[in-house]
């Protein structure tokens, strides 16, 4: 084969598109793809079991479908003898050994891989990166819509590409008379908890996806979590699947429930489709599309498409925008300059706090928690604590099938830890336990009152809110959106003050 390879493509582990433009002009004869599983790419950060067999059950299948094509394919598997354990080594060794004329790659989801793998494929710099037009707004389209802005919001952005891509638009107004309807979507479900959820279609594992759980538990057995109740979709007819599944019987519910919490219950009315998405198995448009169609059906309201829509069309282009305009000195921001360890329970979920015991617990077992269980109740709880944003970073990308690091880090760093002191939020995500009482029923079954910020009985949360507001207090002075609570902290006695800082203390502890 050495001299013989035209083309080689390279396709990573988030990259199974068949559409994609690697494979233009494809020609099974002379050309070759090349895949690899590496020890490297689930150990650089503490990878979960789920997450790992998510990226490599999808991958087997993407490569099993590529050979019933009669395509040639390189796929080195995780347990193979002479498996170099990086992508690096192992694409300098095939390289090296075959000589392909051409080298083709989509441009990688990770900084990490986009600067330090170019100059192994094309080292005299005779070839560059091809676009992803998985995603619906370009590096150079972004660039564009920040220039000149003295701050970036997301909502802004999401209305530029509604109006670009004739999203949920009426002529040159958005249809339903706004941009957003979140006033619509903040309900909780009240003491009876939600009614009418069906539960959303699983995928029972097939004997490639057995093969893979097999695998990592025997190759990787410290990895935390379990696979044992692994049910993703991991190929692109089941993604699609997938979608006809949730839009026919959640997306209806999505928009009103779709912060709501409650114990038990993982999925309520969310879509299961990130990691999908992320893996490129299914592509957002269409994704889109479902929605849009739905709603001009009058199947779903506006409130509940548009609440959906927001989520692909706006955050999830917004942050890959975020991502790539601020690597690599994004993932060292810390402008709230937090340093505390995260603590142990979250590799365990052993913890009194009975909203973190369920999210994190749920996490571990299923390696998916929704948005709220992860910005306002994980996220929440390590910035009220001031953990380091680059140890919650990398929890945050290691235990969740869908961690990606273009989506993970800004909503990570930015969003939920206010890291970047307000590039991707307006303002801290700051809460008390007031609001997970108010949006979920754990609050039902804890020993501590979300109400009292100190004593026995007081609320970790309310505590360190109060705490967060007072040691951040020069930081957030000047920002408006914080007036309001920062005008609640100033009634407080300096007496009470001092207690909740005494309290807030023995938390930090241990």
């Amino acid at each position: 084969m050495r001299g013989m390879l035209r083309r080689l493509v390279v396709v990573f582990g988030d990259q199974l598109d068949e559409a994609s433009p690697a494979f233009s002009q494809f020609d099974p004869k002379i050309d070759c793809i090349w895949m690899a599983e590496v020890r490297e790419e689930s150990t650089h950060v503490v990878s979960s079991k789920a997450r790992i067999v998510m990226f490599l059950a999808a991958m087997r299948h993407f490569r099993d479908g590529l050979l019933a094509k009669g395509w040639r394919v390189e796929y080195t598997e995780l347990q193979a003898p002479d498996n170099a354990g990086s992508l690096s080594g192992a694409l300098e060794r095939f390289i090296e050994k075959h000589r392909p004329k051409e080298i083709v790659a989509v441009e990688p989801g990770e900084w990490r891989l986009r600067e330090g793998l170019r100059l192994i494929l094309w080292p005299n710099g005779e070839g560059d990166w091809l676009e992803d037009p998985h995603f619906l707004c370009s590096h150079r389209q972004f660039e564009a819509h920040a220039k000149g802005r003295k701050q970036l919001r997301m909502e802004f952005f999401y209305r530029e590409m509604r109006q670009r891509l004739g999203v949920l638009m009426e002529g040159a107004k958005p249809a339903g008379g706004a941009w957003n309807f979140d006033a619509l979507n903040r309900g909780g479900f009240g003491k009876n908890g939600p009614e009418l959820l069906p539960a959303p279609i699983a995928f029972a594992p097939d004997s490639t996806t057995r093969s893979v759980i097999e695998m990592v538990d025997r190759e990787l057995p410290e990895a935390p979590g379990t696979s044992r109740h692994f049910d993703f979709p991991v190929t692109r007819n089941q993604a699609l699947e997938a979608l006809s599944d949730f839009i026919t019987n959640r997306l209806p519910y999505f928009g009103q429930y779709q912060d709501a919490m409650w114990t038990g219950q993982p999925w309520l009315y969310h879509a299961r489709l990130s990691a999908a998405l992320n893996l490129k198995l299914i592509c957002p448009l269409e994704v889109i599309t479902a929605a849009e169609k739905s709603w001009n059906l009058g199947l779903v309201p506006i409130a509940a498409a548009e609440g959906f829509i927001r989520q692909i069309l706006g955050w999830r282009e917004y942050v890959r925008g975020i991502y790539w305009r601020s690597m690599p000195g994004y993932l060292e921001a810390n402008a709230l300059e937090a340093h505390a360890a995260l603590p142990a329970f979250y590799w365990t979920g052993e913890t009194d706090m009975q909203c973190l015991k369920q999210a994190i617990g749920q996490t571990l077992k299923l390696g998916y928690a929704h948005h709220i269980q992860r910005l306002m109740v994980t996220g929440l709880y390590a910035l009220l604590l001031g953990v380091r944003p680059i140890e919650v970073h990398e929890w945050y990308l290691g235990v969740y099938i869908d961690a990606v690091e273009w989506v993970e880090i800004p909503n990570t760093i930015g969003m939920s830890q206010y890291a970047d002191g307000g590039v991707m939020a307006s303002k801290p995500y700051a809460a008390s336990g007031k609001y997970i009482q108010r949006m979920s029923d754990y609050c039902r079954g804890c020993i501590y009152d979300p109400a009292l910020s100190v004593g026995e009985k007081a609320c970790p949360f309310t505590t360190l809110y109060w705490d967060f507001l007072a040691r951040n207090r020069a930081r957030l002075g000047g920002n408006q959106r914080m007036a309001l609570q920062l005008k609640n902290l100033d009634r407080f006695t300096p007496e009470f003050l001092e207690a909740v800082r005494v309290q807030a203390a023995q938390i930090k502890g241990g």
